[in-house]
């Protein structure tokens, strides 16, 4: 490698993008999911009408589930602000435990 190749190299350093990649993966996993149904639903000897219907059903019942998921995710995140918040209750009342310690140390 010449040296500028082998600078170039050293000066990059990897940096993640900052996405949360897990929620990429899921809504990849969903979209993918969904297309899979939709092809398999095609492929299936129906009527058009039959299809439809059953189309129409499935979509129903995943906005049903999302609209479930979004609030089980509102509840945790309720949860975790809760819990966050006893945390800095309790980290509070532990400094204020061991600061008079910690001035009696330092004399």
């Amino acid at each position: 490698m010449t040296d500028d190749a082998n600078e170039f190299v050293a000066e990059g350093e990897y940096e993640p993008s900052g996405r949360n990649t897990v929620a990429l993966g899921f809504a990849l996993l969903m979209i993918g999911f969904a297309a899979g149904a939709i092809a398999a639903a095609l492929m299936t000897p129906k009527t058009g009408k039959q299809m439809r219907r059953e189309l129409r059903r499935k979509a129903s019942d995943l906005r049903d589930r999302v609209d479930d998921w979004t609030d089980q995710a509102g509840d945790f995140r309720e949860k975790a602000a809760e819990f966050a918040g006893k945390a800095q209750d309790w980290a509070d009342a532990a400094k204020e435990r061991v600061g008079p310690l910690a001035k009696k140390f330092r004399s």
